[in-house]
């Protein structure tokens, strides 16, 4: 069976010393239009955008930290640990999306802070923009020939990623960045048919859900990312997933059933 080969030049552009890749520019990209799609929001609810340039700067910066400590201490703690320098080393790479989770929460929560802003309502809005944002940056992963999949011999749409090996394999991250830009639909649609304290009850625990359910499932079809082997059946990626999974059902019951119920009473 004849296998679509895969070994695009990950670098966009070469200015001399400096490159620019393919990665970068969908990571930039994706924040970028994210912050177009917030302040479209912030218009519609009546509110003032003019400080989302001042969020997008926080969320590189907690999305990156966030992304790059995590996947140095639960896929590669042994060696960052040994070489702690290198974890400032990002350009290297090594991010983990459960860490850009967690940085972007703690950056909506400093911004929200500081603008007077409502938590909660302002993280259940960037759930639209982040889905968005997280297909594609899997898609820079498909450029990197990163994050691939298991062997696939047999499976037509199989691809051989030439810079890693020979091996006809999943497209994990193509999996993933359609996976992820269908619940982006999911949630443009369910924020515009609800009113807005309908979709701050609905949007942020709903991502949280369908985000990590599809990268638990997902990641049976990955190669190993942690530099070591666990004794469980389930690999860094899934076992990260499930406390997101469990506060996202929490958010949903919490914020649809006994607030609710708290509001009649």
């Amino acid at each position: 069976m004849e296998y679509f080969h895969w070994s695009i030049d990950p670098v966009f552009l070469h200015l001399g010393m400096l490159s620019i890749r393919w990665y970068g520019l969908l990571f930039v990209g994706g924040l970028l239009i994210g912050s177009h799609i917030l302040r479209w929001i912030y218009k519609r609810e009546g509110k003032d955008p003019s400080s989302i340039d001042d969020y997008l700067v926080y969320m590189i910066i907690g999305v990156i930290i966030g992304a790059r400590l995590v996947h140095t201490l639960f896929y590669e703690p042994d060696y960052f640990l040994s070489h702690p320098i290198e974890i400032l080393y990002i350009w290297k790479g090594g991010l983990a999306s459960h860490g850009g989770m967690i940085g972007a929460i703690i950056a909506t929560y400093l911004y929200a802070k500081r603008y007077g802003l409502d938590f909660i309502w302002l993280l259940s809005r960037l759930a639209i923009p982040a889905a968005l944002a997280s297909s594609l940056i899997r898609i820079g992963n498909f450029f990197n020939s990163e994050i691939i999949g298991i062997k696939a011999e047999g499976i037509p749409w199989a691809i051989v990623f030439e810079k890693v090996d020979m091996i006809p394999r999943h497209p994990s991250q193509l999996y993933e960045a359609i996976a992820y830009f269908i619940i982006f639909i999911i949630l443009l649609l369910v924020y515009l048919q609800n009113s807005p304290k309908r979709s701050t009850k609905l949007l942020g625990g709903l991502y949280i859900v369908l985000v990590f359910s599809i990268r638990f499932i997902l990641e049976f079809w990955k190669s190993r990312q942690a530099d070591y082997i666990l004794s469980s059946n389930l690999n860094v990626g899934q076992l990260l997933s499930i406390p997101f999974i469990l506060v996202g059902i929490f958010w949903l019951v919490y914020a649809n059933f006994l607030q609710s119920r708290k509001e009649k009473e």
